[in-house]
C-alpha cells in the first residue's frame, strides 16, 4: 500500500511538472550542457576562419593548404598551426561549411581529396566578418607589459633590452620591405588587402623607432611617481 501510494505521488508529481512546462519534460542539466558543449565545438575559430577564406579561392587538398599558408607567412598575423589545419578541414567539414571532392591534381602522400568551401560557408565567414570584436580589441604586447614592470629591472638593464627591441624592429622594418615588394610583383597594383596589411606593419615599426628615440632622449630623467593614490 505505502509503495503504491508514492508511486502515485511520483507520478502525480511528474505530471504537475508537465503541466507547468507547458506539456513538455523538464530540461536536464545533462542536456543543457551538452548544448553548450555543441555550441562551443561549432563556434569559429581563427583558423577556422583562415581556411574557409583559402579555399574560396580554390579547392586544395590539406597539404596544398600548409603551404599555401607558409608561403602567405600565415604565422606573421594569425595563429595557425599544421595540426590545426587538418583539424579544421574535418570540423568544418561536419559543420557543411566545407566540402570533400575527388581531383585529378597529383596529391601528397595518401591525401586524395580536395576541400573547397560551401555556399554555407561562405555566409558563415561573412557572418564572422561582421563580428564587433575585429575592431574593439586592444592588443597586449609583451613589450608593454615589460615596460611596466621594468623599474624592477637591475641597473643597465632597461638601456640593453630597449636597444634590442630597436635591433629587432630594424631587422623587422628591412624583411617586411621585401615581403611587400614580392607581394607587389604578385598581384600587380597597391590596393590589394595584402599590400595594406604590411604596409601596416611596415608604419608600425617606423612609429615604434621613433618612439624608441624618444625615450632614449627622455630616460635620463625617469623618476617615481610624485603622488602615489597609496600614500
Amino acid at each position: 500500500m505505502v509503495r503504491k501510494s508514492n508511486g502515485k505521488t511520483r507520478n502525480t508529481e511528474r505530471v504537475a511538472e508537465r503541466s507547468t512546462l507547458g506539456g513538455q519534460p523538464p530540461v536536464r542539466a545533462a542536456d543543457t550542457r551538452r548544448g553548450a558543449r555543441a555550441k562551443r565545438m561549432w563556434k569559429l575559430t581563427t583558423p577556422d576562419l583562415v581556411l574557409l577564406s583559402l579555399l574560396a579561392e580554390r579547392p586544395m587538398h590539406g597539404y596544398q593548404a600548409n603551404l599555401e599558408l607558409e608561403r602567405r607567412e600565415i604565422r606573421d598575423w594569425a595563429e595557425v598551426s599544421r595540426p590545426q589545419v587538418y583539424y579544421s578541414m574535418e570540423k568544418l567539414v561536419r559543420a557543411g561549411l566545407l566540402r570533400r571532392s575527388e581531383t585529378g591534381e597529383p596529391a601528397a602522400g595518401p591525401e586524395r581529396a580536395s576541400f573547397e568551401t560551401t555556399r554555407k560557408g561562405r555566409a558563415a565567414l561573412a557572418d564572422a566578418l561582421e563580428r564587433q570584436e575585429w575592431t574593439a580589441q586592444r592588443e597586449r604586447p609583451p613589450f608593454l607589459t615589460w615596460i611596466a614592470l621594468s623599474w624592477l629591472a637591475r641597473p643597465g638593464v632597461f638601456e640593453k633590452q630597449i636597444a634590442r627591441r630597436r635591433e629587432f624592429l630594424e631587422q623587422k622594418l628591412a624583411r617586411e620591405k621585401e615581403v611587400l615588394h614580392s607581394i607587389l610583383e604578385e598581384v600587380g597594383h597597391p590596393f590589394h588587402e595584402a599590400v595594406w596589411m604590411v604596409s601596416f606593419w611596415l608604419e608600425q615599426c617606423k612609429l615604434e623607432l621613433r618612439w624608441l628615440q624618444k625615450l632614449n632622449r627622455e630616460l635620463p630623467r625617469r623618476a617615481k611617481a610624485h603622488h602615489p593614490s597609496y600614500a
